[in-house]
């Protein structure tokens, strides 16, 4: 796989961060950049990745598949990410997940078949105090998500 010289110029932006022989510690950083440019991290992209920053093709895979931000196929227009961790669990997690994936006809994992979301369980998302917590495309945090707040969440997702 090759990557275009704008993707070579972001990873040469982020690798320029550490010292020069410690560039390996841009492994989260650049499938981040392949990711929102192709939409997902393909084992080919892994391994290009890893080439770039010289180190062995499996320490790459094992970053892109410990953590959940890192999409190993094409995903949905917006990924769901519930987190069904002790806390969440405690106050409705897995009821959250159960409802989203109902709603929209998924299973956990799964990607509506008009491809305009993805739903997944997640580990710990870090805002234990809010639970049930639900992330949106990786970046937008959505707090005490009842099932009230979960049908009006995929009312404004659908809306645009």
């Amino acid at each position: 796989m090759n990557f275009t010289d704008a993707t070579l110029a972001r990873f040469a932006k982020e690798v320029a961060k550490y010292p020069a022989d410690q560039k390996q510690s841009a492994v989260m950083a650049c499938p981040a950049i392949v990711q929102q440019e192709q939409g997902h991290v393909s084992a080919d992209s892994e391994k290009a990745v890893a080439e770039y920053l010289g180190m062995p093709p499996i320490a790459v895979h094992e970053v892109t598949t410990f953590y959940n931000m890192y999409n190993q196929q094409p995903v949905g227009r917006f990924k769901l990410n519930v987190c069904t961790n002790l806390p969440c669990q405690l106050r409705g997690g897995q009821k959250a997940l159960d409802h989203v994936c109902g709603k929209l006809g998924v299973e956990d994992g799964g990607t509506t078949t008009d491809g305009q979301f993805t739903v997944q369980h997640s580990e710990c998302l870090g805002a234990c105090a809010d639970a049930p917590v639900l992330l949106v495309n990786d970046r937008e945090m959505c707090s005490f998500m009842s099932t009230d707040r979960l049908d009006a969440l995929l009312d404004t997702l659908r809306k645009g």
